[in-house]
């Protein structure tokens, strides 16, 4: 019987040890995917509705990044929400929203949405990058969100062919 016991308990001893907490290993099985889509905003609504097919888990995370400027020849990917302040002291807001099979970009100000110039509302360009939830959840290694830089980097996404679709 004592040997049966002292059986069990290394067996045990080895699961045990063999766990680990590590948020360093990463699943790479589970895979995180980027996109990007322009966009025009008009008058109807200025928002812009984006499918995702397949539909995601309920679990994943969605970021939506707009590209700001160029500079230098590199991308200026700002995290939405993001605030922009305009020279007559009026504030525009680039917002997403986001369900299992749609992602929601629009557009909200401080003064009527009809003043914008075609600069804010034609031809802007996002980014998005759905993370599973498997590497969303709470993790002192966690990416900064908004750098979409550190994003690409921490979760191993390729996105040196990320094609750009116009909606």
């Amino acid at each position: 019987m004592k040997k049966i016991l002292t059986l069990f308990a290394v067996a045990g001893l080895m699961a045990f040890s063999s766990c680990s907490s590590n948020d360093d290993n990463i699943d790479y099985d589970t895979i995180s995917e980027v996109f990007e889509r322009e966009v025009d905003f008009n008058p109807s609504g200025y928002s812009v509705t984006i499918p995702l097919t397949p539909a995601i888990y309920e679990s994943d995370v969605v970021l939506v990044y707009h590209l700001y400027t160029v500079s230098a020849g590199n991308d200026v990917w700002r995290l939405i929400p993001q605030t922009y302040y305009m020279t007559d002291g009026g504030a525009l807001d680039f917002n997403y929203d986001f369900s299992i099979n749609r992602i929601n970009i629009f557009l909200g100000a401080d003064f009527p949405l009809s003043q914008l110039s075609s600069d804010w509302t034609q031809d802007q360009v996002f980014r998005i990058v759905i993370v599973p939830g498997s590497f969303s959840g709470k993790s002192v290694n966690k990416a900064d969100y908004s750098d979409y830089n550190a994003v690409i980097k921490r979760y191993n996404i390729d996105d040196s062919n990320v094609k750009r679709v116009k909606l």
